[in-house]
């Protein structure tokens, strides 16, 4: 455990990697296991100091498994953090159900072994308009034809929004050279998070990457909250007539293998996505 200080003094953080078994793969993550009394500047900037991508700030309940939970970047608060809330399930090394109130809602997590199921917010997901998806291109460098037809641009929601591409091949995702500032203007201008950029590798197994600008971060090795929105956003072009669990690769071309696995059913909006985490 680190001290970080701040203006208010000094606050113990822990670091974690989300979705990964190793300290040198999946995403950091900085967990601050009771912030009491820390004011958001104080939280912003503890979470700069820290510089992974977000830390989580967890405040206890007075109610067993029950927290107050708020996420920062390096730049800015952002809703909902799916990497920070495994990393902070397993840092609290208890068993069972645990309860975390963010600013998205209720996201509830099964937690034990190192490991973390989270339940989304009702997810939900839209087609992007055309002039949105051509600003995205021009960003990412793109061009139409570098898209997977079967898979519309969209912009989905499961804590955080997403703006979901589909690349072609598995080349064309792994040439990752963008605008960053083109990009992230394109994502505050549609309250957005990252781009969820992902390419079908088998029926139920994709490779994604997720720029990250809005919060400062070219890009995040494992993005638990836009794992949860592409499952919302497979539900709502109707490719989940049954309960299907995919399995999600990121990170690869970072050096940093993450692995998320996503279950969604047909009959529920909420999505669950479920990773290990490990002390670094």
């Amino acid at each position: 455990m680190a001290a970080v200080p701040h203006s208010g003094g000094m606050t113990d953080v822990l670091r974690y990697s989300a979705f990964t078994t190793d300290p040198a793969g999946g995403n950091p993550a900085g967990v601050v296991l009771d912030a009491t009394g820390l004011s958001a500047d104080a939280m912003l900037a503890i979470a700069a100091e820290v510089g992974y991508s977000e830390t989580a700030f967890a405040v206890p309940r007075a109610e067993a498994g029950e927290f107050d939970v708020r996420y920062f970047s390096p730049l800015v608060e952002v809703p909902f953090c799916g990497h920070a809330t495994v990393a902070t399930a397993v840092a609290l090394g208890t068993t069972g159900t645990l309860r975390f109130h963010t600013p998205a809602g209720l996201v509830e997590i099964e937690a034990g072994d190192g490991v973390a199921t989270l339940t989304s917010v009702p997810a939900s997901s839209a087609p992007a308009p055309e002039e949105d998806v051509a600003q995205a291109l021009a960003a990412l460098r793109w061009s139409p034809e570098d898209l997977d037809p079967r898979y519309p641009a969209h912009w989905a929601f499961a804590g955080g929004r997403h703006l979901v591409l589909a690349a072609g091949t598995r080349a064309r995702l792994k040439d990752l050279d963008y605008d960053f500032d083109a990009l992230a203007d394109l994502l505050r201008a549609n309250d957005a998070l990252t781009a969820q950029l992902v390419f079908q590798r088998e029926d139920d197994v994709f490779d994604a990457r997720d720029p990250f600008p809005v919060g400062g971060v070219v890009e995040d090795p494992a993005t638990g909250a836009a794992a949860l929105a592409f499952g919302g956003y497979l539900r709502a072009l109707g490719m989940v007539t049954a309960p299907r669990t995919i399995t999600i690769h990121q990170g690869v071309d970072m050096g940093r293998p993450s692995e998320l696995t996503v279950d969604v059913r047909p009959d529920d909006a909420r999505v669950r996505v479920t990773g290990a985490a490990v002390r670094i």
